[in-house]
């Protein structure tokens, strides 16, 4: 089979301030209109030791190729809409460093970006999010109250509120469902996102829902899915411990105590 040589982008036009270096970025590129799979392309851009990855993606678009395609929104790590594969792991675009990539001994540093596995491309690093939010919606991820509505806040001690705290932070990147290899070979697997949005309801003391959500994460497709492999831990730009609530659903089940 004949090579197909990458496309020649003409750099020249992107500002290149003081201190600046160049670098590679290799992006993996796909237009379904054009397109019968996805192929890489590379730019030689230079950029600054303390941009972000996402700053260096907004050079490329606004001066080499318009066409670039990728979400972005907050630029601080909060929105968690710029999620995407940078040199194979799970990140947010924004708050990764140039300097944190470069490579060693003065070598030329490449950059690979790939869309967020398991979710299907639309376009370049624009994967359909629907599947990742239909599962979300599943587990009825809203506080659950029966009978009559207080006539003031439903008031929660600092203990309780401590006990789902960590899976409070949460912003929906999908960042951990994505590298959760069950979750690629068996897109109907709720994921651990899902998982993590469960878990924040069903240990808030003043939730009443906590057996419905339990339910609907005992089927096939739930928590026991899991394998333990510790990568949607590892890929959270929260620092959520991910497996650690998993784990506590799974107890939550087999021992029916909240």
């Amino acid at each position: 089979m004949t090579a197909v040589a990458e496309p020649v982008h003409d750099t020249s036009q992107v500002p290149a301030p003081e201190g600046s270096i160049t670098i590679t970025m290799k992006i993996l590129r796909f237009n379904p209109e054009i397109d019968d799979e996805p192929h890489w392309e590379s730019y030689d851009v230079p950029a600054l030791p303390t941009d972000r990855v996402l700053n260096v993606l907004m050079s490329i678009k606004n001066y080499v190729d318009g066409t670039l395609s990728f979400r972005r929104s907050c630029a601080h790590g909060i929105c968690g809409s710029d999620a995407m594969q940078i040199n194979g792991i799970n990140r947010l675009a924004c708050k990764v460093l140039v300097k944190d990539l470069l490579a060693k001994e003065g070598k030329q540093t490449t950059v690979t970006i790939a869309p967020i596995k398991g979710l299907p491309t639309m376009k370049d690093l624009y994967v359909d999010m629907e599947p990742f939010f239909e599962a979300y919606r599943a587990v009825k991820p809203y506080l659950i109250a029966y009978g009559n509505e207080p006539t003031r806040e439903r008031i929660q001690s600092a203990a309780d509120r401590e006990r789902f705290d960590d899976t409070t932070k949460c912003i929906l990147c999908a960042c951990c469902t994505s590298s959760c290899p069950v979750y690629w070979n068996d897109g109907s697997y709720f994921g651990p996102a899902a998982i993590v949005n469960a878990h924040r309801f069903i240990f808030d003391s003043r939730d009443e829902g906590s057996e419905e959500r339990l339910d609907i994460l005992n089927d096939q497709e739930g928590v026991w899915r899991c394998r333990t492999t510790f990568n949607c831990t590892d890929a959270c730009p929260r620092g959520i411990q991910v497996t650690k609530a998993i784990q506590e659903v799974k107890r939550a089940l087999l021992f029916k105590r909240v």
